[in-house]
Protein backbone atom coordinates (compact mmCIF):
# COMPACT_ATOMS: atom_id res chain seq x y z
CA UNK A 1 0.00 0.00 0.00
CA UNK A 2 1.68 3.25 -1.07
CA UNK A 3 1.65 6.60 0.72
CA UNK A 4 -1.46 8.30 -1.19
CA UNK A 5 -3.44 4.73 -0.68
CA UNK A 6 -2.52 4.51 2.78
CA UNK A 7 -3.64 8.02 3.74
CA UNK A 8 -7.07 7.73 1.55
CA UNK A 9 -7.82 4.52 3.45
CA UNK A 10 -7.15 6.39 7.33
CA UNK A 11 -9.14 9.65 5.81
CA UNK A 12 -12.15 7.15 4.79
CA UNK A 13 -12.13 5.41 8.05
CA UNK A 14 -12.05 8.18 10.12
CA UNK A 15 -15.24 9.72 8.33
CA UNK A 16 -17.14 6.49 8.91
CA UNK A 17 -16.08 6.18 12.45
CA UNK A 18 -17.15 9.62 13.19
CA UNK A 19 -20.31 9.27 11.37
CA UNK A 20 -21.49 6.28 12.96
CA UNK A 21 -21.00 8.13 16.87
CA UNK A 22 -23.98 10.01 17.72
CA UNK A 23 -23.55 13.30 20.18
CA UNK A 24 -25.66 11.40 22.98
CA UNK A 25 -23.47 8.71 23.23
CA UNK A 26 -20.11 11.13 23.55
CA UNK A 27 -22.08 12.77 25.96
CA UNK A 28 -22.40 15.98 24.00
CA UNK A 29 -26.04 17.58 23.61
CA UNK A 30 -27.85 16.94 20.27
CA UNK A 31 -28.03 20.60 19.39
CA UNK A 32 -30.01 21.37 16.55
CA UNK A 33 -30.79 19.32 13.34
CA UNK A 34 -27.84 18.06 11.56
CA UNK A 35 -27.64 17.30 7.92
CA UNK A 36 -25.32 14.65 8.05
CA UNK A 37 -25.11 11.91 11.10
CA UNK A 38 -22.55 11.05 13.80
CA UNK A 39 -20.54 13.85 15.24
CA UNK A 40 -19.13 17.51 13.46
CA UNK A 41 -15.31 17.21 13.07
CA UNK A 42 -15.01 19.88 15.42
CA UNK A 43 -16.79 17.47 18.15
CA UNK A 44 -14.45 14.99 17.74
CA UNK A 45 -11.60 17.74 18.29
CA UNK A 46 -12.58 18.56 21.91
CA UNK A 47 -13.28 15.47 22.90
CA UNK A 48 -9.85 14.59 21.59
CA UNK A 49 -7.74 17.30 23.22
CA UNK A 50 -6.90 18.78 19.57
CA UNK A 51 -7.51 21.43 17.59
CA UNK A 52 -10.29 21.15 14.94
CA UNK A 53 -7.70 21.96 12.41
CA UNK A 54 -5.32 19.50 13.21
CA UNK A 55 -8.04 16.83 13.17
CA UNK A 56 -9.17 17.97 9.94
CA UNK A 57 -6.37 17.99 8.25
CA UNK A 58 -5.71 13.92 9.91
CA UNK A 59 -8.77 13.32 8.25
CA UNK A 60 -8.74 14.63 5.06
CA UNK A 61 -5.72 12.52 5.07
CA UNK A 62 -3.15 14.82 4.66
CA UNK A 63 0.25 14.17 5.93
CA UNK A 64 0.85 15.48 8.77
CA UNK A 65 2.82 14.37 11.87
CA UNK A 66 0.79 12.37 14.39
CA UNK A 67 2.08 10.38 17.61
CA UNK A 68 0.67 7.80 19.49
CA UNK A 69 -0.40 9.57 22.66
CA UNK A 70 -2.67 12.00 20.08
CA UNK A 71 -3.97 9.11 18.40
CA UNK A 72 -4.95 7.68 21.93
CA UNK A 73 -7.09 10.57 22.63
CA UNK A 74 -8.48 10.18 19.25
CA UNK A 75 -8.86 6.46 19.09
CA UNK A 76 -10.77 7.46 22.50
CA UNK A 77 -12.69 9.93 21.09
CA UNK A 78 -14.39 7.60 18.58
CA UNK A 79 -14.37 5.07 21.18
CA UNK A 80 -12.66 2.79 19.08
CA UNK A 81 -11.89 -0.93 19.89
CA UNK A 82 -9.05 -2.58 20.27
CA UNK A 83 -8.76 -3.63 16.67
CA UNK A 84 -10.15 -0.32 15.30
CA UNK A 85 -7.21 1.20 17.70
CA UNK A 86 -4.61 -1.12 15.98
CA UNK A 87 -6.16 -0.35 12.38
CA UNK A 88 -5.97 3.62 13.20
CA UNK A 89 -2.64 3.42 14.18
CA UNK A 90 -1.01 0.89 11.43
CA UNK A 91 -2.74 3.81 8.70
CA UNK A 92 -1.90 6.97 10.39
CA UNK A 93 2.14 6.49 11.46
CA UNK A 94 2.60 3.54 8.57
CA UNK A 95 2.85 0.95 11.46
CA UNK A 96 2.12 -2.55 9.63
CA UNK A 97 4.49 -5.14 9.89
CA UNK A 98 6.85 -3.84 7.06
CA UNK A 99 7.08 -8.03 6.16
CA UNK A 100 8.57 -9.33 2.54
CA UNK A 101 5.69 -9.26 -0.03
CA UNK A 102 4.18 -12.87 0.30
CA UNK A 103 4.64 -15.58 -1.28
CA UNK A 104 2.44 -16.08 -4.32
CA UNK A 105 2.18 -19.69 -4.10
CA UNK A 106 -0.33 -21.33 -1.58
CA UNK A 107 0.92 -21.87 1.91
CA UNK A 108 0.70 -24.99 3.29
CA UNK A 109 -0.69 -26.52 6.19
CA UNK A 110 1.40 -28.58 8.93
CA UNK A 111 0.36 -31.91 9.43
CA UNK A 112 -0.74 -30.72 12.83
CA UNK A 113 -3.05 -28.79 11.85
CA UNK A 114 -4.55 -31.31 8.87
CA UNK A 115 -5.30 -33.84 11.73
CA UNK A 116 -7.29 -30.98 13.41
CA UNK A 117 -9.70 -30.82 10.55
CA UNK A 118 -10.12 -33.97 10.21
CA UNK A 119 -11.15 -34.54 13.71
CA UNK A 120 -13.18 -31.32 13.64
CA UNK A 121 -16.27 -34.00 11.64
CA UNK A 122 -19.33 -32.01 12.83
CA UNK A 123 -17.65 -28.00 12.51
CA UNK A 124 -16.69 -27.08 9.08
CA UNK A 125 -13.86 -25.64 9.10
CA UNK A 126 -11.55 -23.59 6.68
CA UNK A 127 -8.10 -22.24 7.32
CA UNK A 128 -6.68 -19.23 4.86
CA UNK A 129 -4.18 -16.74 5.29
CA UNK A 130 -3.96 -13.31 5.18
CA UNK A 131 -5.22 -12.55 1.86
CA UNK A 132 -8.20 -14.47 2.75
CA UNK A 133 -6.87 -17.60 0.56
CA UNK A 134 -8.50 -20.29 0.96
CA UNK A 135 -5.98 -22.72 1.74
CA UNK A 136 -7.16 -25.81 4.29
CA UNK A 137 -10.80 -27.39 4.74
CA UNK A 138 -12.56 -30.20 6.28
CA UNK A 139 -15.01 -32.90 5.28
CA UNK A 140 -17.70 -30.96 6.54
CA UNK A 141 -17.04 -27.74 5.27
CA UNK A 142 -17.27 -29.01 1.54
CA UNK A 143 -20.69 -30.37 2.48
CA UNK A 144 -22.14 -26.70 3.99
CA UNK A 145 -20.40 -24.21 1.94
CA UNK A 146 -18.66 -25.47 -1.58
CA UNK A 147 -16.59 -28.30 -2.92
CA UNK A 148 -13.22 -26.38 -2.69
CA UNK A 149 -11.46 -28.76 -4.36
CA UNK A 150 -13.37 -28.24 -7.80
CA UNK A 151 -12.26 -24.73 -7.96
CA UNK A 152 -9.16 -23.46 -9.33
CA UNK A 153 -6.26 -22.76 -6.85
CA UNK A 154 -5.96 -19.22 -8.02
CA UNK A 155 -9.43 -18.29 -7.49
CA UNK A 156 -10.17 -20.14 -3.51
CA UNK A 157 -10.27 -16.32 -2.55
CA UNK A 158 -13.11 -16.75 0.45
CA UNK A 159 -13.86 -12.90 -0.17
CA UNK A 160 -14.40 -13.17 -3.78
CA UNK A 161 -15.97 -16.13 -3.43
CA UNK A 162 -18.88 -14.60 -1.37
CA UNK A 163 -19.43 -12.28 -4.27
CA UNK A 164 -19.03 -14.47 -6.94
CA UNK A 165 -20.33 -17.95 -6.47
CA UNK A 166 -24.58 -17.91 -6.09
CA UNK A 167 -24.34 -20.57 -3.66
CA UNK A 168 -23.15 -18.62 -0.72
CA UNK A 169 -25.94 -15.56 -1.75
CA UNK A 170 -28.71 -18.69 -1.11
CA UNK A 171 -27.16 -20.10 1.61
CA UNK A 172 -26.92 -17.69 4.02
CA UNK A 173 -30.34 -15.99 5.45
CA UNK A 174 -28.80 -12.72 5.46
CA UNK A 175 -26.06 -12.81 3.16
CA UNK A 176 -24.94 -9.45 3.99
CA UNK A 177 -24.25 -9.95 7.79
CA UNK A 178 -22.27 -13.25 6.75
CA UNK A 179 -20.05 -11.03 4.39
CA UNK A 180 -19.50 -8.37 7.03
CA UNK A 181 -18.09 -10.46 9.12
CA UNK A 182 -14.82 -11.37 6.38
CA UNK A 183 -14.79 -7.99 5.55
CA UNK A 184 -14.06 -7.19 9.12
CA UNK A 185 -11.09 -9.78 9.57
CA UNK A 186 -10.46 -8.35 5.87
CA UNK A 187 -9.65 -4.90 7.12
CA UNK A 188 -7.54 -5.83 10.02
CA UNK A 189 -5.35 -7.62 7.75
CA UNK A 190 -5.57 -4.36 5.48
CA UNK A 191 -4.30 -2.41 8.38
CA UNK A 192 -1.54 -4.78 9.69
CA UNK A 193 -0.03 -5.32 6.30
CA UNK A 194 0.33 -1.69 5.09
CA UNK A 195 2.93 -2.04 3.11
CA UNK A 196 1.56 -4.45 0.63
CA UNK A 197 -0.15 -3.33 -2.52
CA UNK A 198 -1.99 -6.61 -3.44
CA UNK A 199 -4.37 -5.30 -0.59
CA UNK A 200 -5.17 -1.98 -2.66
CA UNK A 201 -5.38 -3.73 -5.86
CA UNK A 202 -7.98 -6.77 -4.84
CA UNK A 203 -9.99 -4.00 -3.73
CA UNK A 204 -10.02 -1.87 -7.03
CA UNK A 205 -10.50 -5.02 -8.37
CA UNK A 206 -13.59 -6.09 -6.34
CA UNK A 207 -15.53 -2.52 -6.66
CA UNK A 208 -14.79 -2.45 -10.40
CA UNK A 209 -16.34 -6.15 -10.53
CA UNK A 210 -19.20 -6.08 -7.78
CA UNK A 211 -21.25 -3.20 -6.79
CA UNK A 212 -22.39 -4.20 -3.28
CA UNK A 213 -18.68 -5.22 -2.77
CA UNK A 214 -18.08 -0.90 -2.58
CA UNK A 215 -20.63 -0.41 -0.53
CA UNK A 216 -20.41 -3.00 1.73
CA UNK A 217 -16.78 -2.28 2.50
CA UNK A 218 -16.97 1.55 3.19
CA UNK A 219 -19.50 0.05 5.84
CA UNK A 220 -17.39 -2.68 7.15
CA UNK A 221 -15.83 -2.92 10.63
CA UNK A 222 -12.21 -4.00 11.65
CA UNK A 223 -12.49 -6.86 13.90
CA UNK A 224 -9.19 -9.40 13.70
CA UNK A 225 -12.30 -12.37 15.28
CA UNK A 226 -15.50 -11.47 15.15
CA UNK A 227 -17.95 -14.08 16.89
CA UNK A 228 -21.02 -14.27 15.57
CA UNK A 229 -24.28 -16.74 15.04
CA UNK A 230 -25.28 -17.21 11.35
CA UNK A 231 -28.01 -18.72 9.88
CA UNK A 232 -27.98 -20.84 6.72
CA UNK A 233 -30.58 -22.37 4.51
CA UNK A 234 -28.91 -25.08 3.16
CA UNK A 235 -30.69 -26.88 -0.16
CA UNK A 236 -30.55 -30.33 1.19
CA UNK A 237 -30.73 -29.99 5.12
CA UNK A 238 -32.61 -26.98 5.94
CA UNK A 239 -32.22 -24.08 8.67
CA UNK A 240 -28.71 -24.87 9.81
CA UNK A 241 -27.33 -22.39 13.03
CA UNK A 242 -23.83 -21.85 13.60
CA UNK A 243 -21.66 -20.40 15.64
CA UNK A 244 -18.42 -18.73 13.86
CA UNK A 245 -15.03 -18.94 15.98
CA UNK A 246 -11.78 -17.57 14.45
CA UNK A 247 -8.46 -18.18 15.58
CA UNK A 248 -5.46 -17.55 14.50
CA UNK A 249 -2.53 -20.19 13.48
CA UNK A 250 0.81 -19.46 15.34
CA UNK A 251 3.44 -19.31 12.03
CA UNK A 252 5.18 -17.55 9.20
CA UNK A 253 2.20 -18.09 6.79
CA UNK A 254 -0.20 -16.10 9.34
CA UNK A 255 -3.06 -18.57 8.73
CA UNK A 256 -6.36 -18.40 10.29
CA UNK A 257 -9.23 -20.63 11.31
CA UNK A 258 -12.53 -20.20 10.86
CA UNK A 259 -14.70 -22.41 13.01
CA UNK A 260 -18.19 -22.89 12.29
CA UNK A 261 -19.69 -24.81 15.48
CA UNK A 262 -23.49 -26.23 15.52
CA UNK A 263 -25.44 -23.98 17.68
CA UNK A 264 -26.28 -26.52 20.68
CA UNK A 265 -29.98 -25.03 21.19
CA UNK A 266 -30.68 -26.46 17.45
CA UNK A 267 -30.69 -29.81 15.53
CA UNK A 268 -27.67 -28.47 13.14
CA UNK A 269 -25.05 -31.19 14.04
CA UNK A 270 -27.77 -34.10 13.87
CA UNK A 271 -28.33 -32.08 10.12
CA UNK A 272 -24.97 -32.00 9.14
CA UNK A 273 -24.60 -35.91 10.76
CA UNK A 274 -27.05 -37.05 7.90
CA UNK A 275 -25.97 -34.91 5.16
CA UNK A 276 -22.20 -36.19 5.55
CA UNK A 277 -23.71 -40.22 5.42
CA UNK A 278 -25.96 -39.76 1.84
Amino acid sequence: MNQQTRLEALSAFLKAQRAKLQPETAGLPAGTRRRTPGLRREEVAQLAGVSTTWYTWLEQGRDIQVSASVLDSVAAALRLTADERRYLYALAMDAGHGTAPLREDMPEISPSMARILQELRTCPTIISDRRCRIVGWNRAASHVFLDFEQIPVESRNMIRLLFERKEFRRLAVNWEHFVRGFLAIFRAYYGQYVEDEWYGEFLREMKEAYPDFGRLWEQSEVSSAPQVLIEFRHAKAGKMLFHLTSLQVQGEADLRCSIYTPAPDSNTEHKLKQLMER
